[in-house]
């Protein structure tokens, strides 16, 4: 006999944990400024922007999920979501023994179209999912596509010295291309050397690397929303929208007016 079809579409954190099997795929809307409380997952989890923009927060940093992205969540890690704009979500959610060969650290990662027509798939599909059958086929080469994804520059990293991460917050808030080392050492009564070594050590990123980021993650929902290029470029303290782009296309690899409308390779 068939299995009755059990929905996965617009469940929450604990129904997909009290769900079981190795793999799950789920598909979520959301409208915008919804919030969803720190929680953490029994398995790692793909969560796929179709439309939309989220930030994904834990300890260690946050990542922003633009239009047509991912963010990959390993197992177990504490982490917050906000939807900066209203989200359509697809996620996969991985067991551990399914994962070994995935990321162990949080990241985003761009989405060929390969990986969109699977994820699309993996929402309707019959669940659970029979060992051996289309479904299952289905599941296993999304599992070996996700691991090729692309890694892409859009987290902000947090140090774990408690007066570097508070410094690093106020920053996220109001982010300026302006600030220097001088400023921050400072504010932190360290020396220049000091400062610039533990830095990296504790984000993986110098200084400057850092601040682009955390002015990609603030210009990023903003993008998404529509606002001109040239409001967010002087709101961000660039002298220009051309400085603003140049930016951008260094870390991105693409110019701003094309980014949340191209879909990655």
């Amino acid at each position: 006999h068939r299995r009755d079809r059990v929905s996965m579409r617009n469940v929450s954190p604990e129904q997909v944990n009290a769900t079981p099997g190795l793999l799950v795929a789920t598909a979520n809307s959301y409208p915008a400024r919804h919030h969803i409380a720190t929680h953490q997952h029994r398995r790692a989890q793909f969560a796929y922007a179709v439309s939309g923009v989220a930030s994904v927060v834990t300890g260690q940093g946050s990542w922003i999920v633009p239009p047509e992205r991912a963010v990959w969540i390993p197992a177990g890690v504490a982490h917050e979501v906000t939807m900066l704009a209203a989200v359509s979500m697809m996620s996969l959610y991985l067991d551990p023994s399914v994962a070994i060969h995935h990321p162990a650290t949080c990241r985003v990662v761009g989405v060929s179209a390969l990986v969109t027509e699977l994820m699309r798939e993996a929402a309707d599909l019959d669940f659970p999912y029979v060992p051996g059958s289309r479904a299952d086929l289905v599941m296993a080469l999304l599992v070996h596509e996700i691991g090729r994804a692309p890694e892409q520059p859009l987290n902000v990293p947090f140090p774990s010295d408690p007066r570097l991460a508070a410094r690093c917050r106020i920053y996220l808030e109001h982010p300026s291309p302006h600030e220097t080392i001088d400023d921050w050492c400072a504010d932190l009564a360290m020396s220049r050397r000091s400062f610039t070594r533990r830095f990296r050590s504790e984000t993986g990123l110098a200084f400057a690397a850092w601040c682009r980021q955390a002015c990609l993650f603030a210009a990023m929902p903003r993008l998404a929303a529509g606002e001109a290029i040239t409001t967010i470029a002087f709101d961000l303290g660039y002298e220009s929208a051309s400085a603003f782009a140049t930016m951008f296309r260094r870390t991105v690899g693409v110019a701003p007016s094309r980014y949340l409308s191209s879909t990655p390779a």
